[in-house]
Parts: C-alpha cells; structure tokens; sequence
C-alpha cells in the first residue's frame, strides 16, 4: 500500500507522523525515562486541543477524543514510547544522537501513528459515538508500564470497553497487515536457581559438595520439562541463559547460579512447569549432596486477542490493505505488556508489517540496524482508524 493509496485525511497527516517518529528516534529514552517524548506527544495533544493527562506511572500520557453522536462505547488505542539500550548502527539523517540509546523496536513509529490517528480521529469524532482513549504508555521493554497505568484509572473515568494496540512487525512485509486470534503473545517467567554445595580444593573434590557438578545436571533435567512433561501440541519455551560460578582455578565453589526464562501460553503449562522446576530443583542437586532454590519471578501474562475482537480489526485491515493483504500471524514466544489491557477488556494486539528488502528494512527487533520502512506508518495510521470507528459501533 503506498501513500497514494490512503484515505486523503491519512495522506494529509502522513508527513507529519514521519516527521515525529524521526525526531523521537534521534532522541530515545528508556523505560520511565520518556520525559522528552512526553512533552513531545502532550504538546501534540494540546494542539488539537485536548487536555492530555500526563506523569502516569511517571511518563506516561493519556487523552480523551469524544464523539458527537450520542452515547456509545469507549475505546482505547495505546502506543508504547520507550527505546532500548543498543547502540545504533544505522548511517542515516534521523540516527539516535544520545549513545547506547536506540529506538531498535518501532516503538517510535507506535506513537507517530498513534498521534497521526489522533488527528484524522479528531475530524471524524462528530459523526461517530461514544469515546476514543488515547494512551502512551511507557516502559513495555522492561517491567512493564501497562500495570502501574491501570493502577493508576487509565481503564476508568471513563469505564473503557475495547483496547486495541499494533506493532510494527519486522518479519512481515510492508503493506500487510497481521492478525492473530487467540494467544498471541507469551506468558514469561524469570528463573533464578541456586545451588549449594561446600567448596574447597580443585585438587581435592572428595572432600567437597561440587556445586557445579549438581548444577551442570540440573541444566540438562531442565531441558526434559518441555520435552517430557507437556503434551507435544502445548508451546513452551524453558530455557537457562546464564551460568555463575567460582572464581578461580583451582577451588570447587560453595555454590552456582542458573539464571534462565520460562514462556508459555496458558496458565495450566506455566503451572505444570513451575511444579517441574521445584522438583528437579530439589531432588537432582540432592542426589549430589547439594540443595536448590529456586526462584520464580513472574513477567507479563499471555496476550490474548478476544476472537470477535480479531474479526473486528481483520475486517478494518481489509479496508485499509485490501483482503488479500490481511496474513494469518503464528503466536510468538516474546513478550507484550498490553497483555494486562487484554486481561480486563476485550481487545486486539495486531502487526504491520515493516519488511522491506530495496529500503533495506527488516532486521530482528532489538537489531543495532533495526529500521522501519516508513510507508508503514500511513498503513497502521488508517487500520487504527477504521478499527477505532468500527469498534465504537459495536453496540453490545
């Protein structure tokens, strides 16, 4: 879909959209740091004149656009603002100016649509019903900003009823647009296990509790959870990412650390390998004369896209991109924080794809090149429109 294929409201608003997603990317912040793009989206807000509300959970911003056409339901469209810490390695004009900072997810290009859909929203709110929230949201790369918003009433004053949210997704093509029903986003636990045993002289183990050796097995039964404890058609992904022990050459240590994560896609196999991980954390260091603890540190939930809620936003795509271009997206095992949103309203988690081979465009998230192929910023601007029109037109 290129540019001269969108609405003429969305073409309008396109170039200023580019404009604000290349100024927040030359200026990054990290979670609950976003002050800079804070004041940049307020200040957006007021020139539409609406009364945004701002430090929520620290940084975050929200905005109410009301309809003219009587009561109906109240909507939330949510960006996420906050970059990563990478270094960029893009040789372009818009490339980030503060170091180790980098915009290397799209979160950027979320919040340029999002004011972009804003301003063409704004225009059509007269003759639609009910109420658009907007919310800029921070903090999704690290613990999560959607949690202490709604702690803090971004769901209420008033109630919403339906939350959508997009991201720009790498491994799909520009010009598409993904949906998902369903799981679509996993569950994440952090793991963190200790080991304990006695140390003493490399030379000498009998006379020591090699903790190293208990933990080494450890790591190997923990690869059996998946494999031998869920049913083949289940989805999990455990896995330890890090290794801590000793210091020097020749003395066994008094203990070890296993750092690792745990994905799933329902409560009932985040359950079944948490009960895994406390029995072989007991029983396998024991069988060395050592002890286990384990550590379970829970992340963001499943994101689960409500199935009517899917279809609402397939049918806006197919508007927007044409049928055709509407693709089936496979679940994933990263994580997402709009999860919480999802938990408490029926809503859609969907993708715009950004993968674009002549611009050079689509490299893994999180890449020090990661770029987007701006054509996709007016495509999620108008599928974030048409969804928000249609979902304030649902009357039950």
């Amino acid at each position: 879909m290129s540019e001269s294929k969108l609405s003429p409201a969305v073409a309008a608003v396109l170039p200023e959209a580019i404009a604000i997603r290349r100024d927040l990317h030359q200026h990054p912040e990290v979670a609950f740091e976003e002050l800079r793009t804070a004041a940049v989206v307020a200040a957006k807000l007021r020139e539409l004149g609406l009364k945004p509300r701002t430090g929520i959970a620290k940084t975050g911003v929200t905005a109410l656009l009301k309809g003219g056409a009587g009561d109906g339901p109240t909507v939330l469209l949510r960006a996420d603002m906050d970059a990563l810490p990478v270094t960029e390695e893009n040789d372009v004009p818009y490339r980030s100016t503060i170091p180790g900072r980098m915009h290397a997810c799209g979160h950027d290009g979320h919040t340029a649509i999002l004011l972009g859909a804003a301003r063409v929203l704004q225009l059509r709110m007269p003759e639609l019903p009910g109420r658009v929230k907007l919310v800029f949201q921070p903090a999704e790369e690290t613990i999560g900003g959607a949690e202490p918003m709604i702690a803090e009433g971004v769901l209420d004053d008033p109630p919403v009823d339906y939350a959508f949210g997009l991201h720009l997704w790498a491994p799909q093509p520009t010009g598409t647009v993904g949906v998902c029903a369903g799981p679509f986003m996993a569950g994440t636990d952090m793991i963190r296990i200790r080991v304990t045993g006695s140390g003493g002289h490399a030379a000498m183990p009998a006379q020591c509790v090699d903790p190293i050796l208990a933990a080494a097995q450890l790591v190997t039964g923990i690869q059996s959870i998946v494999s031998r404890n869920l049913p083949p058609r289940e989805p999990a992904v455990v896995s330890i990412t890090q290794f801590h022990a000793g210091d020097t050459f020749n003395v066994i240590p008094p203990y070890a650390e296993l750092v690792g994560t745990a994905r799933y896609y329902s409560d009932a196999v985040r359950d079944t390998i948490r009960g895994r991980l406390e029995q072989l954390v007991r029983d396998i260091p024991a069988a060395f004369g050592a002890t286990g603890e384990l550590t379970v540190i829970p992340g963001y939930p499943v994101t689960v896209n409500d199935r009517a809620m899917t279809e609402l936003v397939r049918a806006a795509a197919a508007e927007a991109v044409g049928p055709e271009q509407v693709v089936p997206v496979e679940p994933v095992m990263g994580g997402e924080d709009f999860a919480y949103f999802l938990q408490r309203v029926p809503g859609c988690y969907f993708t715009v794809g950004i993968q674009n081979e002549a611009k050079g465009t689509g490299r893994p998230h999180h890449h020090p090149r990661f770029d987007l192929d701006e054509d996709a910023l007016g495509i999620g601007i108008e599928t974030l429109v048409r969804v928000a029109e249609r979902a304030l037109q649902q009357t039950g």
